[in-house]
């Protein structure tokens, strides 16, 4: 889970091994990279009960290979219900709390966890 907690339920992925950006993985690296974002993604959007996700893979300061995972949320602030989560004033977002934090994050784990179908 991402910190801090910007946007409740905030959650970043990594590829293992890490590499500098999403063209430095093979072809099939890269299909499973994105199918893991969109895997993720759909936990997040399902365990959240948020309207939609927003992604975002930059890399411009971290040069490593990292995609954002936003749940997006009905009672967010009118004001940045349609803005870009950098929008959002992260100096001031709770930090991440693993005692807080821990029944999504164990619920993230049991659903990822799961054998597709």
């Amino acid at each position: 889970m991402g910190d801090p907690q910007v946007i409740e339920g905030y959650c970043l992925l990594l590829p293992d091994p890490v590499v500098p950006h999403l063209n430095a993985l093979t072809e099939a690296g890269q299909a499973a990279f994105l199918a893991d974002m969109a895997r993720l993604g759909q936990a997040v959007l399902e365990l959240t009960g948020a309207l939609r996700i927003n992604y975002a893979m930059f890399g411009n300061l971290e040069p490593a290979l990292h995609a954002h995972v936003f749940p997006r949320h009905a009672d967010e602030p009118e004001a940045l219900r349609t803005a870009h989560p950098w929008a959002w004033d992260w100096a001031t977002a709770r930090p991440f709390d693993a005692a807080r934090d821990d029944a999504l994050l164990a619920a993230l784990r049991r659903r990822l966890g799961q054998r597709r179908s």
